[in-house]
C-alpha cells in the first residue's frame, strides 16, 4: 500500500482527496493536517509516508508548500506532489525549484491524481497536463519568460513593496533588485514596473 498524507488548508478539499486516495486499491490516507506547519511537526516526531500531497498557500502568515517541501524532501526524502489551485510560472518553478517530485492543479481528473500518486511514490516527475504545457512553452520562448528569482521579484512589486523593501525581504541588495527589474523589463518588452506586473499577469505568470 502507498501511504499518503493530506495537507491543505481546506477541510472540504482534503475529504475530496481522500475519497480519490481511499477508493484506490492500492493506497491510502494515514495523516492530514491543515498547516505546512504541522506537517513539519508530525514528520519530527517519526511521522512517515509514501507521498505527501502538498497545498502551496495555507493563508496570511503561514509556511508555503514551496518552503515545506525544501525541508520535507532535503531532510526527510519523502517524495512531495503538489497539488494546488495555483498554476502560474511563480508557483510552478518555485515548487519544482524546491524539489517537488509532481505537479497537480485541484481540477485534475480522478485518474490523473491517482497515476500522478503512483509515479511520485515510485520516484518518478508526475507534472498534470496543463503544468507541462506552460513549462514546454518556457523551453520553447525562454526569452519571454522570467527566472524564479525575477518572478519573486515582480510579486513583490505587484503587491506593491518599494525596492527597498524587496531587498530587505530577499536579502539582497537594492542594486540586485534594480538589475532584476531591468532585466524583467527586457524580456517582457516593457518599460515600467507597472507595465511589467500589468503583462505577467495577463500572460498567466504572476
Amino acid at each position: 500500500m502507498i501511504d499518503v498524507v493530506l495537507a491543505d488548508d481546506h477541510p472540504v478539499v482534503r475529504t475530496g482527496l481522500r475519497a480519490v486516495v481511499d477508493d484506490q486499491p492500492d493506497m491510502q490516507v494515514v495523516h492530514e493536517v491543515s498547516t505546512a506547519e504541522d506537517l513539519l511537526q508530525w514528520l519530527e516526531h517519526e511521522g512517515r509516508a509514501d507521498v505527501i500531497l502538498l497545498d502551496l498557500r495555507f493563508g496570511d502568515g503561514r509556511m508555503s508548500g514551496a518552503t515545506a517541501t525544501g525541508t520535507i524532501v532535503g531532510r526527510y526524502r519523502i517524495p512531495v506532489l503538489v497539488v494546488t489551485t495555483y498554476g502560474t510560472d511563480a508557483d510552478i518553478l518555485a515548487a519544482i525549484g524546491a524539489g517537488a517530485t509532481g505537479y497537480l492543479l485541484k481540477d485534475a481528473p480522478t485518474e490523473e491524481l491517482a497515476r500522478a500518486i503512483r509515479s511520485a511514490a515510485a520516484g518518478e516527475v508526475a507534472l498534470g497536463a496543463d503544468v507541462q504545457r506552460r513549462l514546454l512553452g518556457r523551453v520553447r520562448a525562454p526569452a519571454e519568460h522570467l527566472s524564479a528569482r525575477e518572478l519573486e521579484v515582480l510579486r513583490l512589486v505587484a503587491a506593491g513593496r518599494s525596492n527597498d523593501a524587496i531587498a530587505r525581504e530577499l536579502f539582497v541588495s537594492v542594486a540586485t533588485v534594480k538589475s532584476h527589474l531591468a532585466h524583467i523589463n527586457t524580456r517582457l518588452g516593457t518599460t515600467s514596473r507597472g507595465a511589467a506586473v500589468a503583462l505577467a499577469r495577463d500572460r498567466g505568470m504572476l
